[in-house]
């Protein structure tokens, strides 16, 4: 069995919470490499740049770390993006793995919004990871706070005042960034 750590998100933009999320989890746990998913199109519609260009500042983030890869599978399956969808599919493809849904604590307070809560955790167990300034939801505890508390909200504003944050965002994300003006 291959030992997978799928980490889904909308990485608009990925940042150095995401990078530690998925060097953390190729470190310290059981798993064999992190496959990255994108959002294609977001459920909760939040506003996101175009699905090419996180893709590509994605590509850029986690190039470093040679056991993640970056998949365009939302994209393929087209519409608005559901775990359980992309869960069922990669396990009908990937019969060998055994997933491990990653997920940070902020995120996993929203699971019981998500499509069919419960099949996604039958098929990929949440591995949550702590995060500073989210306390984990009960049966969650005892996960390390090895993720700082970051906003993609606020990293984009700062992209607005063309000031980004260079402590929490790569370089070669900021570059992308602000070449292809994407949060101006």
């Amino acid at each position: 069995m291959v030992r997978v750590g799928i980490y889904g998100g909308s990485f608009n933009p990925p940042h150095v919470a995401h990078v530690l999320a998925a060097a953390y989890v190729l470190a310290c746990r059981e798993i064999d490499r992190v496959l990255v998913i994108p959002t294609f199109q977001h459920p909760f519609a939040k506003s996101l740049v175009s699905f090419a260009d996180r893709v590509a500042m994605c590509r850029l983030a986690f190039a470093d770390l040679s056991r993640v890869e970056i998949s365009t599978l939302e994209e393929e399956l087209g519409g608005e993006s559901r775990t359980v969808r992309t869960l069922e599919h990669l396990q009908a493809q990937h019969p060998d793995w055994r997933m491990r849904l990653v997920v940070g604590a902020d995120v996993v307070h929203e699971l019981d919004r998500w499509w069919s809560p419960e099949r996604v955790k039958a098929l990929a167990p949440p591995l949550v990871l702590g995060r500073l300034g989210f306390a984990p939801p009960p049966g969650f505890e005892g996960a390390p706070s090895v993720l700082p508390e970051v906003s993609s909200t606020a990293i984009r504003a700062a992209f607005s005042r063309h000031a980004p944050p260079h402590d929490l965002v790569p370089r070669a994300v900021i570059e992308y960034a602000q070449q292809r003006r994407l949060y101006d």
